[in-house]
């Protein structure tokens, strides 16, 4: 069987090593006898899968002691209102829109408290990171908030915002491990696993211990409060245990493959074949502003719907998945991340070529 060229924004392609990894261990995990699909997460086998995966996350981040690693359930998109719940001691924060999940955040937020619209780039589609070196930001705020890499429009903080001393707060969903970071810059650091790390299932988030404190908003569920998570090791009630598994396999073959300099080289490596062909095609053309580009998402458009769909289609024939645009932004996008080898980009851009010379 010939696997596909898998270009999908999420859940995403995975490691084939450790695809082929799990696939072996998924009747018998080292001599226990059973998967871990059917382990207790309160057994030592289990615990040791969750305590190293720990371990390794925080060797690849350089996190600092001062920050606690939850891997919790309910996605990024749960993780919209824990913030405020655990964040919002004067009920304001502020808010940066780039797109369709920090506007979901954004959304979110305003149940609780104040939540304030500091920049935005939905002026242009979202196609731009605006310029975030003096932003509104007031005293009584109690956070600003990011996302970082905006997967559906395909732009990036190259440089983080000026938060006047103000915690920063950053959904690195789909930029999670692309690139090192400095942990010490965000109060919380926090991303759904499926597109850059695992399965669907999970999320990670690091996040500062002073902000885990009993000082939430009233009527906070008891499962949402960082500090019952964070007591019990993200093991309060029963973890997304086999997402967990496999995340921490991910983190071996990142270190394996050299930690995350040697990932962000090889992700600006294949960013660079994609993004010079469209800057050369007289037929595709990218929609991000240079300046903003992600390495990890990269939407691009014809300017004709119907080229665009019959491009979507034979790319489909051809082995290339996942093409087609999100629906508010139309046309096409590749989300190359980590786990995609660089011969698929190289594949894709081969094709995309020949559908120019075939389609001009």
């Amino acid at each position: 069987m010939k696997r596909v060229y898998n270009f999908s924004a999420g859940p995403a392609v995975l490691p084939e090593e450790v695809l082929k990894e799990a696939a072996d261990e998924m009747l018998d995990y080292k001599g226990s006898g059973m998967s871990v699909m059917e382990m207790s997460h309160r057994s030592k086998v289990y615990d040791n899968i969750i305590k190293e995966a720990e371990a390794d996350l925080r060797e690849l981040m350089n996190i600092p002691d001062n920050y606690k690693v939850l891997f919790l359930q309910g996605g990024a998109s749960q993780f919209f209102a824990e913030v405020p719940m655990n964040m919002m001691k004067n009920k304001k924060a502020g808010y940066i829109l780039t797109g369709q999940w920090a506007k979901k955040a954004f959304q979110e937020a305003k149940i609780y408290g104040e939540a304030v619209e500091l920049a935005s780039s939905a002026d242009k589609t979202f196609s731009y990171i605006p310029d975030c070196s003096d932003l509104p930001i007031t005293d009584d705020m109690d956070y600003v908030y990011i996302c970082e890499n905006n997967t559906i429009y395909g732009t990036k903080f190259h440089e983080l915002p000026d938060t006047k001393g103000k915690d920063l707060v950053a959904d690195v969903s789909s930029c999670f491990l692309s690139e090192p970071v400095d942990v010490s810059k965000y109060a919380v650091i926090y991303g759904g696993v499926q597109k850059n790390v695992g399965p669907a299932g999970c999320v990670i988030a690091i996040i500062r211990e002073d902000l885990i404190t009993d000082d939430v908003l009233p009527g906070t569920p008891t499962m949402l409060k960082w500090k019952t998570q964070a007591d019990a090791d993200s093991l309060y009630n029963t973890p997304p245990c086999y997402t967990i598994y496999i995340c921490g396999k991910v983190f071996k073959w990142l270190k394996k493959m050299g930690g995350l300099e040697a990932m962000k080289a090889l992700n600006e490596k294949k960013a660079k074949i994609l993004y010079d062909y469209l800057d050369e095609s007289k037929l595709f053309k990218g929609t991000v502003e240079k300046s903003s580009r992600s390495l990890m998402n990269v939407p691009f458009v014809t300017g004709n719907e119907e080229l665009d769909a019959k491009f979507v289609k034979e790319a489909k024939e051809a082995g290339f998945e996942n093409l087609k645009g999100h629906r508010t932004v139309g046309g096409m996008r590749a989300s190359i991340y980590n786990a995609m080898p660089i011969e698929g980009v190289e594949a894709l851009v081969k094709f995309m070529k020949e559908f120019e010379s075939k389609n001009l």
